[in-house]
């Protein structure tokens, strides 16, 4: 009644929560204490064993609930040598029985507590008590994990103290080894689901303690962090929920917000259940329904209305539900749980066996980027010293260990001060296993972040598919208008594009998009950049002429990739020479911009396949388009133009321009015999150009037999000389040309599938081979150790170098005949 009384009349009852179920768990040690006195006294020859009452649960953990179970186990040893174990356990048993039978028993007073030894080895089927021999046994022969966990809470609180501190240390080992069981992390999540999945349906919302972000979602949480991180930092090894939440805060395990966040709520669910507990002096953890119930709850914990006790429970529930979700649920702790114990605490020279065990070719380096991260007492530091066991392992996963360890500390130590970023890598699902991956297998990702460190931030994002092109316009439009100077916008605009750049980056290197995604997401990212530039420049001159742009080649198909520039040409309004001027000021400064160098890759501006190639004016004016294409333009060009599109500007203008273009790209009459042959002609000699002698041009991508060139040229061919009777064939897109010339019987549909697997074959490869060397190529490589992590970038697994090659060289043969049987022969 003393303890209620103070618990009910405190202004603030959250405040004394925490002392208020240490009194309890005190008065329960007392309680039992007395009943095993009791006990003994009612027992002959209690004299011949030692019995040690351990609690476990809640009182274990000094948290008690007014009205609660007393889970304990029973600990028995010989009083002296002359009682065998016989003796020993049947006087043990007797004591244990007569106490639960003393603490449960009714009388007018009502009862006291019930004792529960279900928490036992072997449950309610095993013994009542063990000896010391026999715990050790069990615990370590046969006990299951979930066990362990509840060992977490076990501590001596009546009977032989000295006996029950024996225990502990006994167990204490094996407690902080379960971590690193196979499947314990596994097992634990499920333990949980299972306890959410059995509750009663109509009981789910109301549910305190069992239900979804209630008082068990904070203690698994909790014990789930203990028991991992504990086996290397003895300051986790608490058992109060509170005082485990606190260290975990203060190691750095936890983030700050979200260990006082877990705090909060754990207080005020856990007033919630003493308050509807004490009303009825009966054990539930159910919030009431009826308005006068609750309207009475809310009094007890210092609300106004029943509506205000249902909302602070669900928001409250919500806030923990979120927090178990992320923390719970983080392949950070999964992967650090699978690290034996002694890795964790080793040597110099264990260290650099281990490290290279894992795949570091310099263990030095290796150990010297390690300490520089993890050396100090800082938050910092105590969080990387946690992140590192599993990025040790994921770095080492990847194809370039000691490249990828190198660029974490580069990023760390430019972002290590941001408290955004090991918070992140942390908390945040899989971002520390994705920055692993991009760290140690694509050296085109480790440019992008070491030059510009905050763009790791696109690795918290859930969906890490490609943003579409209004999207992108529109914030890229909105952070140029930002600023007063156009260099200024643009480099705002250049800050979004590396962003979403180093997004589909990510997307090749984990395999989140297909290529075909990719190139349609490199396409629009081109679209928004080009858009919102030139919109840019123009409205820093006064008088800005009206510009189109009209994409080509594989902007304009919208098949770009990595190392793809952005072809194109510019056409101006017909208003006159000044306009003109004007307009190539602005397309001048619009490539200088965008193709200066800085913190990413910049975006080159290629105008070559604009009328008269180099040797015409940057910028013409429509009419001067219009009449060139009606007078001068060439087969090739008119082949230049399958591709061409809308890219950016006045839609008006480049609507026009390319109404005029369809007469030259979709002929009436198709393509003539001597046509047909100008283009053979040309691509041959682009490949004896573009092809550098004594190459294998087998390994070349591009201009090779059955590569991307090939295919192109065959479905373009096809394009000019049905597009005027096809209406399917008028597109810009290579895959979609395809498909249609598939659908209206101009090939095979074996000729159809060699061809699309090649081009996309090809396509992947030039994109994972940019992902892996930095640097663009349209060959090969020859060293097998680049050829085996393209293989791992593809999904092919490791030491899969010759598979690359032999995989090309099937679906280029492939392609070659049907180039040979519908571009060469026809």
């Amino acid at each position: 009644m003393r303890i209620a009384a103070r618990d009910l009349s405190h202004d603030d009852p959250t405040e004394v929560l925490e002392s208020v179920s240490v009194e309890l768990a005190d008065l329960a040690d007392g309680v039992i204490e007395s009943a095993l006195a009791l006990a003994r006294a009612m027992t002959p020859g209690h004299q011949a064993a030692r019995l040690a009452v351990i609690a476990m649960g809640k009182c274990g953990a000094r948290e008690l609930n007014y009205i609660s179970d007393v889970d304990v186990i029973h600990v028995v040893a010989p009083a002296d040598e002359d009682v065998d174990n016989a003796r020993t356990i049947a006087v043990g048993q007797r004591l244990a029985a007569t106490v639960a039978r003393i603490c449960s028993a009714h009388s007018g007073a009502g009862s006291i507590w019930q004792v529960d030894a279900a928490l036992r080895p072997e449950g309610d089927a095993g013994p009542l008590v063990r000896t010391l021999a026999s715990m050790a046994e069990y615990y370590r022969t046969w006990a299951r994990n979930w066990e362990f966990q509840a060992l977490l809470k076990a501590r001596p609180m009546a009977g032989d103290i000295e006996l029950g501190e024996q225990f502990c240390a006994l167990v204490a080992p094996l407690v902080w080894q379960v971590a690193e069981r196979d499947g314990f992390v596994g097992e634990s999540r499920a333990m949980r689901t299972r306890v959410v999945d059995h509750i009663a349906r109509k009981n789910r919302d109301h549910e305190i303690k069992l239900g979804a972000g209630g008082l068990r979602d904070v203690e698994f949480t909790v014990q789930l962090l203990q028991l991992v991180h504990g086996r290397q930092d003895s300051s986790l090894r608490v058992r109060s929920t509170f005082d485990a939440l606190r260290s975990l805060s203060a190691g750095g395990y936890i983030g700050r917000a979200d260990a006082q966040r877990l705090l909060s709520a754990y207080r005020f669910e856990r007033l919630l259940e003493h308050r509807v507990q004490l009303f009825h002096l009966r054990r539930t953890h159910l919030l009431p329904t009826d308005e006068a119930a609750l309207r009475r709850l809310a009094r007890g914990v210092g609300l106004r209305t029943g509506d205000d006790v249902r909302q602070a429970w669900h928001s409250t529930a919500q806030a923990v539900l979120s927090t178990h979700n992320r923390v719970f649920y983080s392949p950070l702790v999964e992967a650090v749980s699978r690290i034996p114990s002694e890795e964790l605490r080793m040597t110099t020279d264990a260290a650099k066996t281990r490290l290279k065990a894992l795949g570091f070719a310099d263990e030095s380096a290796a150990l010297r980027h390690i300490a520089a991260l993890t050396q100090g007492t800082t938050r910092a530091v105590k969080i990387q010293a946690q992140l590192m066991p599993a990025m040790l392992g994921w770095l080492a996963s990847g194809p370039n260990p000691d490249a990828g360890l190198l660029a974490f500390r580069k990023v760390s130590e430019e972002l290590g001060s941001s408290p955004w970023y090991l918070r992140a890598l942390r908390d945040e699902g899989d971002t520390a296993q994705r920055l692993a991956a991009i760290l140690s297998g694509s050296r085109l990702g480790v440019d992008l972040l070491v030059r510009s460190p905050e763009t790791v931030q696109v690795l918290v994002d859930v969906d890490l598919r490609p943003r579409g092109r209004d999207e992108l316009c529109a914030e890229m439009t909105r952070v140029g208008r930002r600023h007063r100077e156009v260099a200024d916008s643009i480099r705002a605009i250049r800050g979004v594009r590396r962003r979403e750049f180093f997004r589909l980056v990510v997307d090749v290197v984990l395999g989140v998009a297909p290529v075909e995604t990719v190139a349609r997401g490199l396409s629009d990212l081109t679209d928004a950049t080009i858009e919102a530039s030139l919109q840019a420049v123009r409205a820093s001159l006064d008088d800005a002429p009206r510009i189109g742009v009209i994409a080509l080649g594989r902007w304009g198909g919208r098949e770009m990739a990595l190392s793809s520039d952005a072809d194109l040409m510019f056409v101006v309004d017909d208003t006159g020479t000044r306009a003109t001027q004007k307009a190539m000021e602005i397309v001048t400064t619009l490539r200088k911009l965008l193709g200066a160098p800085g913190p990413g890759p910049g975006l080159d501006l290629d105008a070559d396949l604009r009328p008269e190639g180099r040797s015409g004016p940057l910028v013409r004016s429509l009419s001067s388009c219009l009449t060139y294409y009606s007078r001068w333009s060439s087969t090739w060009e008119s082949q230049a133009l399958v591709r061409a599109r809308h890219g950016a500007g006045d839609r008006e203008l480049t609507g026009a321009l390319l109404a005029s273009m369809d007469r030259l790209r979709w002929p009436a009459v198709g393509l003539s015999s001597s046509q047909c042959t100008e283009i053979r002609r040309l691509k041959a000699r682009m490949e004896d150009e573009r092809v550098r002698r004594g190459s294998d041009r087998r390994m070349n991508l591009k201009m090779g037999p059955g590569g991307l060139a090939d295919v192109e040229w065959t479905v373009q061919l096809m394009q000019m000389r049905f597009g005027a009777r096809l209406p399917q064939l008028r597109t810009t897109s290579t895959l979609e040309a395809l498909s249609a010339a598939r659908a209206a019987d101009l090939m095979m549909p074996d000729q159809y599938e060699d061809l699309r697997v090649a081009w996309l074959g090809a396509s992947a490869l030039r994109n994972a081979i940019m992902c892996v060397r930095g640097r663009a190529a349209d060959t090969l490589p020859t060293d097998s150790r680049e050829l085996d992590a393209i293989a791992r970038l593809l999904g092919m697994g490791r030491g899969a170098s010759e598979m690359v090659v032999e995989e090309h060289l099937r679906r280029s043969r492939r392609a070659n005949k049907v180039v040979d049987e519908l571009f060469w022969s026809v």
